[in-house]
């Protein structure tokens, strides 16, 4: 009997050790910690379809006025007084040509430049037009990501500092469920040409770290893989209460033996 009731405990420690091993994240940190060659430091590129914000400033705000284009949104037509009203920056959106119109200076090439390569750009374009070297601001105003799956809350997400890591992205989500696969967790992408590929990522190994997919691109999507036990059971709530049902039949049946046995 005694091994009758090690049949019946050993297979649910073996299947919680098991399942243990699939859910923690970077499981082999030595890899990334021995590596060797320095990771260059992430930059977004401007993509099509970005919005960009363009600010130009000077000591001389007349002179830098004719690049800094303004428009006045519903909020702040409805905040205005008589005569005075707050306005917001123009914003440019870059054509599927990688080009926008900035004013006076006429189409600039943006796409595939970084911010600063973009604002190199810019600033070398204005010197026939200012008497000084101004300071250019650009900023990435619709850098979105979207986290969706077996996480606890998908979504898509706003990035205002225009870099996040998929560590990064599943923390706005919420974290994965305990469905979720961790290594079969696919990463959705276009390139500015359009080409669209989908990038199978195992973040049980700590060498995501190192991987150019690591940093997430504006627009990129994120899918959390569901495992066998949510695939098989679309309800969620009657699947947890009849496994906890049967765990808990289980046991009791383990601890009555155990108790006869004695």
């Amino acid at each position: 009997m005694k091994k009758l009731l090690w049949m019946l405990v050993l297979p649910l420690l073996m299947a919680g050790c098991t399942s243990y091993k699939n859910v923690p994240y970077l499981q082999n940190p030595e890899v990334v910690n021995s590596f060797q060659d320095s990771l260059p430091l992430y930059d977004a590129k401007i993509m099509p379809k970005d919005l960009l914000t363009i600010t130009v400033n000077t000591t001389d705000p007349q002179a830098a006025a004719p690049f800094n284009l303004t428009t006045q949104t519903m909020q702040n037509i409805a905040q205005a007084t008589n005569t005075y009203s707050q306005a917001a920056l123009q914003q440019y959106l870059v054509n599927n040509d990688g080009l926008i119109d900035f004013p006076v200076i006429g189409r600039l090439k943006v796409g595939g430049l970084t911010k600063n390569e973009a604002e190199n750009l810019i600033r070398e374009h204005l010197k026939p037009y200012l008497k000084e070297v101004p300071i250019v601001i650009v900023r990435m105003a619709n850098y979105k990501i979207s986290v969706l799956g077996e996480v606890i809350r998908p979504g898509t997400f706003t990035v205002s500092n225009e870099k996040v890591n998929i560590l990064e992205a599943l923390a706005m989500a919420g974290d994965m469920t305990v469905y979720g696969v961790r290594d079969n967790v696919k990463l959705i992408r276009e390139d500015e040409h359009g080409k669209r590929e989908i990038i199978n990522l195992n973040l049980n190994n700590a060498e995501i770290v190192t991987s150019p997919y690591y940093y997430l691109k504006q627009n990129d999507i994120l899918y959390v893989t569901p495992n066998q036990a949510k695939a098989k059971n679309s309800d969620i709530g009657n699947s947890t209460t009849l496994w906890f049902s049967a765990t808990s039949i289980l046991i009791s049946l383990v601890s009555l033996m155990w108790n006869i046995l004695k």
